[in-house]
């Protein structure tokens, strides 16, 4: 019997060493580059071991993950992913997960922007509206280089985070974590234009909420 698709794809397979929110950034850090995640779902006990859901915004989004991620070796073990059987069943019994306290924080966050973006015709209030545009400050950067530098990363950032996320991209070759400094790493491609390539794409990937990822190309 085939499941119909829906937003939620179940993974099973999953190696269940990991601790659990570990494992719920790496599946963040890994399934987001197909879309907006609503929610992860990951739980320790007995009959949930080595399972996982993952609730995406729009349907495209989960069948994308689901081909491109099939049989992914994660934490060395091959991911088998397929359509939950209802959308979101574990959802509904779990509330108050990852994804929801996100998108709590992100509501006050833009109640507060048009808030502050209200009252710009006023006086605007000292600090609001002004900071939330400080991302898109050119980062200053190097000639161009096969190797990049990652900077403001996490600290729960791993190797694996890292490969996962780039090495989507042509010409990957590897990751290099600097030890002692978990907030910077640098990753090697065959040729500059490659790396220029994940450089745009990655520029300002948040692995967690609140840690924009820095990239640039590094020294030569």
């Amino acid at each position: 019997m085939d499941i119909r698709p829906n937003h939620t794809i179940y993974i099973n397979n999953i190696n269940d060493k990991v601790k659990k929110e570990e494992l719920k950034r790496s599946l963040y850090a890994l399934f987001s580059q197909f879309g907006q995640i609503v929610d992860i779902v990951a739980m320790k006990t007995m009959k949930m071991r080595g399972q996982a859901f993952v609730v995406f915004k729009e349907l495209a989004a989960a069948t994308n993950a689901l081909r491109q991620l099939q049989g992914f070796p994660f934490y060395n073990k091959p991911m088998r992913i397929q359509y939950a059987k209802t959308d979101s069943e574990v959802i509904a019994k779990v509330k108050g997960t990852y994804g929801d306290k996100e998108k709590k924080k992100e509501k006050k966050k833009k109640a507060q922007e048009a808030a502050a973006a209200a009252n710009l015709t006023k006086k605007p209030p000292l600090g609001s509206a002004v900071p939330v545009h400080t991302p898109a400050v050119q980062v200053p950067d190097n000639p161009p280089n096969y190797i990049l530098f990652l900077s403001n990363l996490p600290e729960e950032t791993n190797e694996m985070m890292l490969s996962m996320l780039f090495n989507q991209f042509p010409g990957f070759k590897e990751v290099r974590l600097v030890p002692g400094k978990h907030d910077i790493a640098f990753v090697e491609f065959e040729s500059d234009t490659q790396a220029g390539v994940a450089k745009d794409a990655l520029q300002g990937f948040r692995i967690t909420a609140t840690c924009a990822m820095k990239i640039t190309y590094a020294k030569k």
